[in-house]
């Protein structure tokens, strides 16, 4: 079967368990996940009743990162919904349920318990600051955290789609405070609120302490540019084929109408 990203972080966090990082970019990529949710009866419009196991540890509600793992683990047809990780964690989060994650049919089969769940939901909530400060200058950056840049990259590449170029360099203002910039060219207004906050998420998740990352967004061709491209290092985006539009669309599927656990 095909490793997904939870495999590889799963595998890389248990090769070093002492490694914080590592540990925080499993939990990322499960929120990051569509995850498949085994139902407890068939949803109704945008309810739905998550089928709760009693375990030793708690009550949990179970998931697979593919399709095919779900249809492993039943011996019947049972209703199931797909919906994004981090809707999952915010659903259950605080409500003393832990996600139990690829039981019985991966590598990465893990528990993660109430209060790692509810912890997630926390940190995954937190809002970009938008802020306005006097700019001295901009230059190239001294020093990259490879923690930050590696819980970055994987984000970069998910929405290479709304993204042209994407940049990194230092910012340096008037107060004597200075930043990691990250400057993301040709990103519609309309998306920007979004890609804003999927970064945010990467730096709380990148385990890097007082990490902080400022992003600003440049409209193509302008002086702006020009200027960023000339001193910045330049993260290379994955191209692809845009994918199909869905026909039709599955109650969590919508970022505004979550569905609500009943």
């Amino acid at each position: 079967m095909i490793e997904t990203a939870i495999d590889a972080a799963f595998q890389a966090s248990e090769a070093a368990p002492d490694d914080t990082q590592l540990y925080m970019r499993l939990l990322e990529r499960v929120m990051d996940a569509e995850l498949f949710l085994l139902l407890a009866e068939e949803p109704e419009r945008e309810h739905i009743e998550p089928h709760l196991f009693e375990l030793p540890e708690g009550r949990f509600v179970l998931a697979f990162d593919r399709g095919e793992r779900l249809a492993e683990f039943l011996d019947a047809p049972a209703p199931y919904i797909a919906l994004p990780g981090r809707r999952l964690v915010e659903m259950i989060g605080g409500r003393s349920i832990g996600l139990a994650l690829n039981l019985g049919v991966a590598p990465s089969e893990m528990l993660l318990p109430p209060e790692a769940v509810g912890w997630m939901a926390q940190l995954g909530s937190g809002l970009p600051e938008e802020t306005e400060a006097k700019v001295r200058g901009v230059a190239m950056p001294r020093h990259l955290p490879s923690g930050l840049i590696g819980a970055i990259d994987p984000k970069l590449a998910a929405m290479a789609g709304v993204i042209e170029e994407a940049h990194l360099a230092e910012v340096h203002f008037h107060d004597g405070t200075e930043a990691l910039l990250l400057a993301l060219v040709g990103v519609p207004e309309i998306a920007r609120s979004d890609v804003a906050a999927a970064i945010g998420e990467a730096v709380r998740f990148s385990g890097t302490e007082h990490a902080r990352l400022d992003v600003t967004f440049i409209e193509a061709g302008t002086p702006m540019h020009s200027q960023i491209g000339a001193i910045s290092v330049r993260i290379e985006l994955p191209r692809h084929a845009p994918a199909p539009r869905p026909q039709s669309k599955p109650p969590g599927s919508d970022p505004d109408e979550p569905p609500i656990l009943r």
